[in-house]
């Protein structure tokens, strides 16, 4: 942390001190973010600037140079990230160059009642994309609730409206997992998004400008409280199911359980967890660390202008990383090079370095940066025990008396906001004995901690079924173990729990969304 805010003073100082260079004939220039645009939200005023993180290459900018002993090297990946650069500003700055996330047609549920949040902010309205497959029966006791992962939206499945194949494309449809001859599925893209859901790109209702960075922070809960208020809206007093992977798994099958729990007859989770643990929230830290240094992002208010395309595909980089396994990287790619007859290059060469660049590639212009941000937070908050149940509520509740006595909270309030302490953390040092401590405190079983088990103490009375993969780092399968042991010891005696060896799946945490035979299967057994 220490290490960080050095890092952030260096670059205000060399920040303001820099001003930007004349370019070059067939060049663009290079700026940094000045300190004073750093300090507050930009104006309104028009984008006239490129803002470059690299630097022109030696052989081009440095034509005074003497003879080098060898060439420069070339960099064709910084090259591709400055003309997208260049092509983004070249758009028409009435449409914006950000691009317009939403693709194909969805229902939309605009809700007017505010939407109190877990850490004390408010959404005075919102609104909820929604797809659905299937007929709803007469008591609308056939529905699924199918949940989303961090950026997928709620075309789940292509549509007459919309015939792009959609994210569980072989999962959905009659006969199939979730089967539309039974079922009357419905598919959200949840608040925070930008698929058609309020999100940070969203407008403020308040004065009509883009929320940005001053969207509230959002927790799982609130994206179940957000659901079900569409639920409600549809006359859908109970679900048949609800159906969740990854985050989804966190957030539809645990969380709608936890709060909802007569509201919903049975719960399946796939590779998700009941709280966040350390390694997950490291690279989803990661993630938004790049994508914040981008000098684009701008602290978040960077519509109508370029959006931050850089960080955003080095994050996708990083977390494709966490999203298939070791085993399969080393069948699929090995230590083959992409020429082998080319000399090596600092810019994709392994052909597992092009895979990771095309995912960036792929993801850079179809996401909301600061919906990544958002939602990714959210999930790193993510606690189903009791004593973070028991504050949330007590935040909510002072909120909802602010907004009775007709008060706001400061435009800095802590509720609101999540900020750096005043000191630093304090680095551990004797990591060797408090080890040692640790690993002896373990009971033999891993028994889940208490707080977690009384938590979930609300499903006990939900079959459920919790499935993980051996080969998921992301989300490992003694995560899905701890919640199936949590959801017995807090009582219920219809949990189900599978875990597919590294024989069955080597594909890691995208098994759920590749797996029809062992994933599907499982699926549509439980759910009968």
């Amino acid at each position: 942390m220490k290490a960080q805010r050095y890092g952030i003073v260096a670059l205000r100082r060399a920040s303001a001190s820099l001003q930007p260079t004349t370019p070059k004939a067939g060049g663009f220039p290079h700026f940094l973010v000045s300190q004073s645009s750093l300090a507050r939200p930009p104006s309104n005023s028009s984008f006239s600037r490129v803002r470059l993180l690299h630097s022109q290459s030696p052989g081009r900018s440095n034509a005074s140079l003497g003879e080098a002993s060898n060439p420069a090297m070339a960099f064709p990946c910084l090259d591709a990230l400055e003309t997208r650069s260049a092509k983004l500003e070249a758009r028409s700055l009435s449409s914006g160059p950000e691009p317009a996330y939403t693709a194909g047609a969805t229902e939309i549920f605009h809700c007017v009642d505010p939407l109190l949040l877990d850490w004390g902010g408010v959404l005075p309205e919102f609104d909820i994309a929604y797809e659905t497959w299937g007929e709803i029966n007469s008591d609308k006791s056939n529905v699924i609730l199918l949940h989303t992962g961090l950026s997928a939206s709620s075309h789940a499945h292509s549509t007459e409206s919309n015939p792009q194949h959609g994210w569980w494309e072989k999962f959905i449809g009659p006969g199939g997992c979730l089967d539309t001859d039974k079922y009357f599925i419905i598919c959200t893209n949840v608040i925070g998004g930008c698929y058609g859901s309020t999100g940070p790109s969203s407008i403020d209702p308040a004065d009509g400008q883009r929320y940005a960075t001053r969207f509230p922070i959002l927790t799982m809960d609130d994206m179940v409280r957000a659901q079900f208020k569409l639920l409600e809206h549809l006359g859908v007093e109970k679900l048949y199911a609800s159906v969740g992977s990854s985050m989804g798994g966190m957030q539809s099958s645990l969380a709608v359980g936890v709060l909802f729990p007569a509201k919903v007859g049975r719960i399946i989770s796939i590779s998700g967890c009941a709280r966040s643990h350390p390694y997950s929230i490291a690279m989803r830290h990661t993630q938004r660390q790049v994508l914040m240094m981008d000098p684009n992002w701008n602290r978040g208010f960077y519509y109508g202008k370029v959006p931050p395309h850089a960080g955003m595909k080095l994050a996708r980089e990083i977390a494709t990383v966490t999203y298939r396994s070791g085993p399969e990287w080393e069948q699929r790619f090995g230590r083959r090079r992409a020429d082998p007859t080319k000399p090596p290059a600092l810019c994709p060469d392994f052909l597992i370095e092009t895979y990771l660049d095309h995912a960036g590639e792929k993801f850079c212009l179809t996401y909301d940066p600061n919906s990544l941000l958002y939602v990714s937070k959210a999930m790193d908050l993510f606690d189903l025990g009791r004593t973070n149940q028991e504050v949330a509520a007590q935040r909510r509740a002072e909120r909802e008396e602010l907004i009775q006595s007709g008060s706001q909270p400061g435009v800095n309030n802590a509720s609101c906001s999540l900020m750096l302490p005043d000191s630093p953390y304090a680095e551990q040092t004797d990591t060797e004995s408090q080890m040692d401590e640790s690993v002896a405190s373990l009971p033999a079983d891993l028994r889940p901690p208490e707080d977690l088990i009384a938590g979930l103490s609300a499903l006990r009375d939900i079959p459920t079924l919790v499935m993980g993969v051996a080969s998921d780092i992301l989300f490992p399968a003694w995560q899905q173990r701890e919640v199936a042991n949590a959801l017995r010891l807090a009582g219920n005696r219809n949990v189900g729990h599978v875990e597919l060896s590294e024989e069955q799946s080597m594909f890691g945490h995208d098994t759920f969304l590749l797996d029809l035979k062992n994933v599907g299967g499982n699926v549509k057994n439980f759910l009968g």
